[in-house]
């Protein structure tokens, strides 16, 4: 093989490893607590001591232990971002000045939650919900389209689950994450030839897989109670054959029979901390501490690279260095009266990334969440909650590649990154 035909060889590949992680820029990670519950309001805030509705069942299955015969949950969120990215002189000048447009745009999301009591001691319930994965899409001509152009990654997980109550003051519970995977990525490939404009690179795959979801309810006292949930990690093991079109005369014979690629994912596993105290009839506050574990996440083998077109290619496997994040949450209801309840809440997020290590394929930052909310009791058995919460991440300083590279240097940042989350949910005691 020459060398034109090595550079356009280690061109492909690095086309083909380079997109092993779409998604969209999310503070902390791309595991979400919005749900299109009320918990929504209370950024997250009691998440797994609250139990005060079905939707237990997913973020605390113990806390069914609280719920009196059949309840179903339903609900409906539209997240909508605001996430631009603005290229500085830095960027490689043959990748020009697009900077793609708003990446998120509207994402609308569904759950659906049921929770039955089987005898005093015994529940069972079901959930069904997407909490992990966003969407991407960059105009055609951006600067980072040889890196990333259009993709999706979403987990729609599938869970039953179990609760028994040992005694007056502990409950524990168990579930399956039966999680269904979507994976599609589209990237541009340099044909390194003007006049013929740029290739095409499609991947797409679906695939399940499974974890478990356990926790624990301490009743400390008649208005105090802890909850403590685990989320164990889930194999995304996504495996597709590319397919490429709109290749130039040099570049199509070299690409005429891709290999499969491997393109596992690994759904961080987390754990969360929460604190609900009943101050009075009327007010109840509560707290979290929560814990996502993304370093392991963030081993991915790329694939071929060069540093310059003159150099040999080489395998090499980038460490995305990506890190462990913490979050935290306080959140209030108040009683407005017997058939009105409003909930509010504040929430902070660390970065699953650090500056340094950011890239555009998935760029994430840190975040602030504000949430509020109220429920109405429409009668004995139906309960309606609206919630919002808007998301501040901020600005996201991203520098990839080099000069030198194939697919050039982008740098820049995603300037006032931020996402306003609405929800509604219906509640039916039957």
């Amino acid at each position: 093989m020459n060398q034109n035909q090595s550079r356009l060889r280690t061109l492909s590949l690095i086309a083909t490893g380079g997109l092993l992680l779409p998604g969209a820029a999310l503070g902390g990670g791309i595991e979400l607590y919005e749900v299109a519950t009320i918990d929504t309001a209370l950024a997250s805030a009691g998440y797994a001591s609250r139990a005060q509705d079905p939707s237990t069942a997913f973020k605390n299955p113990a806390g069914m232990s609280l719920l009196e015969g059949a309840q179903v949950q339903a609900g409906v969120q539209l997240l909508y971002g605001d996430v631009s990215f603005t290229p500085n002189s830095d960027t490689s000048s043959r990748l020009g000045t697009d900077g793609g447009g708003n990446a998120i745009g509207a994402l609308p999301a569904l759950s659906l939650f049921y929770t039955q009591e089987l005898s005093e001691k015994w529940h069972v319930g079901f959930a069904t919900l997407s909490y992990f994965g966003l969407l991407q899409n960059y105009e055609p001509n951006w600067v980072g389209r040889y890196y990333v152009q259009e993709g999706g990654m979403v987990g729609v997980s599938l869970m039953p689950t179990i609760s028994y109550e040992v005694n007056e003051w502990l409950s524990v519970g168990a579930g399956l994450n039966a999680m269904y995977g979507y994976f599609k990525t589209e990237v541009a490939v340099n044909n390194l030839d003007p006049g013929v404009g740029d290739g095409q690179l499609d991947l797409k795959d679906t695939t399940w897989g499974f974890g478990a979801n356990v926790g624990a309810l301490f009743r400390l006292s008649e208005k105090t109670r802890l909850g403590v949930t685990y989320l164990s990690a889930v194999n995304l093991d996504f495996e597709d054959t590319p397919e490429f079109s709109n290749l130039g005369p040099v570049l199509s014979p070299l690409l005429a029979n891709p290999s499969e690629l491997n393109l596992g994912v690994k759904v961080p596993q987390s754990v969360m901390v929460s604190l609900f105290h009943e101050l009075n009839e009327k007010w109840s506050v509560m707290a979290d501490v929560g814990w996502q574990n993304w370093e392991q996440f963030g081993q991915v083998q790329v694939g071929v690279d060069a540093n310059s077109p003159s150099s040999t290619p080489r395998t090499v496997t980038t460490e995305l260095n990506y890190q462990d994040t913490w979050h935290g949450a306080l959140g209030a209801q108040y009683r407005v009266c017997p058939n009105w309840r409003l909930s509010t809440g504040v929430a902070y997020d660390s970065s699953a990334v650090s500056d340094e290590y950011r890239t555009v394929v998935l760029p994430m930052g840190r975040a602030v969440r504000v949430g509020l909310g109220a429920e109405w009791d429409l009668n004995a058995k139906l309960t309606l909650a609206a919630a919002y919460e808007f998301m501040w991440v901020g600005d996201m300083t991203v520098d990839q590649g080099s000069d030198t590279s194939l697919r050039g240097r982008v740098s820049g940042t995603y300037e006032n990154a931020n996402f306003s989350i609405f929800s509604l949910s219906l509640i039916w005691k039957l």
